[in-house]
């Protein structure tokens, strides 16, 4: 791909994914054939203000790990109410993060 739609690409969606990759994602996003760009455009990014939204508001049922696909500790908190409380607010600081790098593995197998 050109640098021009990196940059671009890279610009729109650097929100919902981790800071610390995207130089690698850059020079991956630049090694890739332009047949793959239509691949990379098309993968959906789930955005980690809502998930962190949904994280504080419904977090004691587990909806937070559910949208995240992970379904056993979504279980765990749903039957639990967050494990006394204690996981949920452990999510409160950890789901924007969970929700970049699930984004980038994404991204990455797309490429």
């Amino acid at each position: 791909m050109t640098q021009d739609k990196v940059d671009l690409y890279v610009m729109n969606n650097q929100k919902y994914l981790p800071a610390e990759k995207i130089v690698f994602l850059k020079q991956k996003l630049l090694e890739a054939d332009e047949a793959k760009f239509s691949l990379v455009s098309a993968v959906e990014f789930k955005d980690p203000t809502t998930l962190l939204l949904v994280s504080i508001f419904l977090g004691s049922f587990g909806i937070d790990r559910f949208m995240l696909g992970d379904i056993g500790m979504g279980v765990l908190k749903l039957l639990t109410l967050g494990v006394c409380g204690i996981l949920t607010i452990i999510d409160w600081f950890t789901v924007q993060k969970r929700t970049k790098e699930m984004n980038y593995n994404a991204l990455m197998l797309a490429l």
